[in-house]
């Protein structure tokens, strides 16, 4: 019973966080609001994550883990970048703290800066197989899966800033000029 609800506290801790973060952005953030937004005391929240940065951690995890879920068997381009664009499309609030934690934080702390360069290299790692698959040479290919990775991020961050925008029109030709150059 008691582990229970410890599970649905952090399920409230972390969906605050995650409005909170989507809302008001990190420094608008604090431990309070997020025991506020959750409807708990200080002591429940420190129970359970040491600090504002922890719990933002595990929203930001969670996030990388939306914006690039490892699917089964081999994946081509294609469905790499409809992956990403369900993701921004579909999890604007995981997209928004994942843009924003990882320019904001990424620059100014260096442990956040690794996990987000890591999982960018990833990502790119991916997208690089997933053109030689389709036979785009070694070193071209490594170019256009960085250059891919890249082209994403800047269409996620127009989409977030202006619903209007084409995102997935935009990654549909960005995948034949990849594929095909």
């Amino acid at each position: 019973m008691r582990n229970r609800a410890g599970i649905e506290t952090r399920k409230r801790i972390l969906e605050a966080t995650r409005t909170l973060l989507s809302e008001r952005g990190l420094d608008g953030t604090t431990v309070k609001a997020i025991c506020d937004a959750a409807g708990i005391l200080a002591g429940s929240f420190y129970n359970l994550f040491d600090s504002k940065e922890e719990v933002v951690l595990s929203v930001v995890t969670e996030a990388i883990a939306a914006v690039d879920p490892v699917g089964e068997g081999p994946e081509t381009v294609t469905e790499l970048v409809e992956a990403y664009v369900r993701f921004v499309t579909e999890q604007q609030t995981l997209a928004r703290v994942y843009l924003a934690v990882a320019v904001s934080k990424g620059l100014q702390d260096p442990e956040m800066a690794r996990r987000v360069l890591r999982h960018h290299e990833q990502r790119v790692e991916r997208f690089r197989r997933a053109l030689e698959a389709e036979g785009v040479g070694p070193s071209e290919a490594a170019l256009r899966a960085e250059a891919v990775a890249a082209t994403l991020e800047g269409f996620a961050l127009h989409a977030l800033l202006d619903p209007s925008f084409d995102l997935a029109g935009h990654a549909l030709r960005l995948v034949a000029e990849a594929v095909e150059a």
